[in-house]
């Protein structure tokens, strides 16, 4: 069984620039904080760590490494641009050898791709809120429709 970590960036404030490179609101960084804080004392060990490569996701990262262990990570422009399509392929070839898995991304996409793999009705992310999934996987590249049990919704 492998365990994937879906997490949504913290609050990001909106400004008349590029959407990508929006940033955290004091809010949202604090409320990642108090995430990470809640994690900290479970001793999660992430084994693969994909982020998106927008600033607020890349901030969000930051915010979450400073409370849990996270051995690898790979910031991946395709969780930014990419639909649900992408979040399967992407997570479909992390190393078999890691048991554990985040991947750090955006709604709608990431809230679909929950759904997806619990066969569920659609679970809506808010902003920095993470949802645990136990799959029902040995490798990586089984993951897909039905695969996985939402254990856990944290914020």
């Amino acid at each position: 069984m492998k365990q994937l970590f879906l997490l949504r960036h913290g609050e990001a404030g909106f400004s008349d620039g590029v959407d990508f490179q929006r940033q955290l609101t004091k809010k949202g960084k604090e409320n990642l904080n108090r995430l990470g804080q809640t994690l900290q004392p479970t001793g999660l060990k992430v084994d693969h760590l994909y982020c998106s490569a927008a600033t607020r996701t890349r901030e969000t990262a930051e915010i979450i490494k400073k409370h849990i262990e996270i051995d690898t990570e790979v910031y991946a422009q395709q969780i930014y641009e990419g639909g649900l399509e992408a979040l399967i392929k992407l997570l479909e070839n992390t190393p078999d050898d890691a048991q554990s898995c985040m991947l750090i991304g955006h709604n709608p996409t990431i809230s679909v791709l929950i759904s997806h793999l619990t066969h569920a009705n659609y679970v809506g992310l808010q902003p920095g809120m993470m949802a645990i999934i136990d799959l029902e996987i040995t490798e990586w590249h089984m993951i897909g429709l039905g695969t996985g049990t939402l254990k856990e919704l944290m914020q």
